[in-house]
């Protein structure tokens, strides 16, 4: 952390302006637990996200927010201007969830925690976006930069970040944007500079099938996608920059006592690095092919031979975002001033799109605590103070790089 970085945090908390503002969101904390529980209850699949952005859209709507519209994709967007006619400061959480239609979403409390599904990956950070809005109009503050509110939709896995991709691609700010903050989960620790790339492909190996017993001799797709997976296990990659893969999920066949005709697997496979992302790749493609050639001269291939398809599903962009930048070194000081001890991390979020894109990006958290995200027992918790500190934090971060106006 940078002496001058430190430096400008401590003169934006010590403003009597930032002081209001942490006073409003201490005085209004139950207001943003309620906002929380309100959106929460809301289903969010991927690509189903359209009511809660609704819901969204109508509360920053009335907490003042300007241009408030829905874009092609379902993004949720709207200004808050500074001043001049500089940079674009985009700050955003992610509406959409990694639970099912029909998933129970009630909230329960219990004492200080909140539990349901998505209820802090990443609804709360939707809530909190909120609350930023409302402490800095009653604190009169304001900022050199507009900053761009974004509720975005496709997040997680097959979303794919497709609302980011938008955003920076099509949308009416891509060209305006030069600083990108998420707010996902309530971790304050882990500030993200990395971009975890991945690709993600789904492989049907495909034959000839027959009766397991009458028909025993043929090549059998099933030993083809096995091998795949075992070649696949026996793949050495580096620890750092850290690359990873998976067999995932798979399926096929039609019965017991028959050689399938159709098997299919989804991998996924993961790297800090473009480079060592598609060098895996790489290696990934060969390995199929390999596969389906040795299987086809283990067997006979009178009625037809073993074959694969293979079809990308899903892609994200690896990036970076030097740590040595002004906006990570004010986030660490912003939320060294509050009282965290933070580390710089890698991981897969919506900063990847601008990180891969060479625009500065990184991911902080929304206060407080949580764990369990991604399951049915997901939680938060919302003792006042140490959530109020999050936020505080969170929002020093974002006064710093939008520029507090004297």
């Amino acid at each position: 952390m940078s002496d001058h970085a430190a430096g400008e945090i401590r003169l934006i908390i010590d403003s009597p302006a930032f002081q209001t503002a942490c006073a409003t969101l201490r005085a209004e904390h139950e207001r943003t637990v309620r906002d929380i529980i309100t959106l929460t209850q809301i289903e969010a699949p991927s690509f189903q996200e359209a009511n809660r952005a609704a819901a969204w859209r109508e509360m920053a709507v009335a907490h003042g927010l300007q241009d408030v519209e829905t874009d092609p994709e379902g993004n949720v967007t709207g200004l808050r201007r500074g001043i001049g006619n500089g940079k674009l400061i985009c700050v955003a959480a992610h509406l959409d969830t990694v639970f099912p239609p029909g998933t129970d979403l009630t909230v329960r409390r219990e004492g200080t925690r909140l539990l349901a599904p998505g209820i802090g990956d990443d609804t709360r950070s939707l809530a909190v976006l909120l609350a930023w809005l409302r402490a800095m109009d009653a604190a009169a503050i304001r900022t050199r930069a507009d900053i761009l509110f974004v509720a975005d939709v496709g997040e997680e896995g097959p979303g794919d970040l497709r609302g980011m991709r938008y955003l920076f691609q099509k949308g009416r700010y891509k060209d305006r944007i030069s600083t990108f903050i998420t707010v996902d989960s309530p971790n304050m620790q882990r500030i993200v500079t990395g971009g975890v790339g991945s690709k993600r492909y789904r492989v049907t190996f495909k034959g000839p099938g027959g009766h397991s017993y009458g028909a025993f001799g043929l090549v059998n797709p099933m030993y083809a996608m096995a091998d795949a997976i075992a070649r696949l296990g026996q793949v050495q990659v580096p620890a750092r920059p850290k690359t990873t893969f998976s067999a995932s999920v798979t399926g096929g066949g039609t019965s017991i006592n028959s050689i399938p005709n159709s098997v299919w697997t989804e991998f996924d496979l993961r790297s800090e690095s473009p480079e060592e992302l598609s060098r895996l790749e790489q290696r990934f493609l060969d390995i199929v092919a390999e596969s389906v050639a040795a299987e086809n001269a283990a067997r006979s291939t009178r009625t037809g031979a073993v074959a694969a398809d293979i079809a990308k599903i899903g892609e994200r962009p690896a990036g970076h975002t030097d740590e040595a930048h002004e906006l990570p070194r004010l986030a660490q000081a912003a939320l060294a001033a509050h009282g965290f001890q933070t580390s710089f991390e890698a991981s897969s979020t919506d900063a990847n799109i601008p990180m891969s894109l060479g625009i500065a990006a990184i991911k902080i958290g929304s206060g407080g605590s949580g764990e369990r995200g991604h399951s049915l027992e997901e939680w938060i918790d919302v003792e006042p103070d140490a959530s109020s500190r999050g936020m505080c934090a969170g929002l020093a971060t974002l006064l710093a790089v939008a520029g507090m106006a004297e």
